[in-house]
């Protein structure tokens, strides 16, 4: 069993909060990005710094993940790459994410970036509330409950 975090774009309060699971846990995780970042000195915690480049960090992660592992992520391509190899994922406002609805997710996102490229303005995500960390933290303990 092993975490692994798209830590660029990972928010700060998840990423406290996955350091602090693998302490109490013994539970190993690698952080991938292409910028450098701090994080706690631990045997269980890796930090894997790629090229700078789209999807960099993305192939990192699909390369290295295995079956049973947990990916922290929001980007919904990489998510749908990593489940398709037996991975779970969760999003860092505590969603996970499954076959079912990573293919809607995605489809959302196409026409999303779609009406980008035509010139439409459509925002950006919604900031991370308090309710959104809770629910991340619970939801990491339930899957490290079940898979511990």
């Amino acid at each position: 069993m092993h975490i692994w975090v798209d830590a660029d774009a990972t928010p700060v309060a998840v990423k406290e909060i996955l350091f602090r699971a693998s302490k109490r846990t013994s539970t190993a995780i690698t952080l991938v990005a292409n910028q450098p970042m701090r994080y706690p000195k631990s045997d269980l915690i890796e930090f894997e710094l790629v090229p700078s480049g789209l999807d960099v960090a993305d192939w990192e992660i699909i390369q290295r993940v295995s079956d049973g592992d947990l990916v922290i992520t929001a980007d919904i391509p990489l998510a749908a790459e990593v489940i398709q190899k037996g991975a779970t994922v969760l999003d860092p406002r505590g969603e996970v994410l499954t076959e079912e609805n990573v293919r809607s997710r995605l489809s959302v996102r196409n026409f999303m970036e779609q009406l980008r490229e035509s010139g439409v303005q459509t925002g950006g995500p919604k900031k991370q509330s308090q309710r959104d960390i809770q629910q991340f933290a619970n939801a990491l303990d339930r899957w490290l409950t079940a898979n511990g």
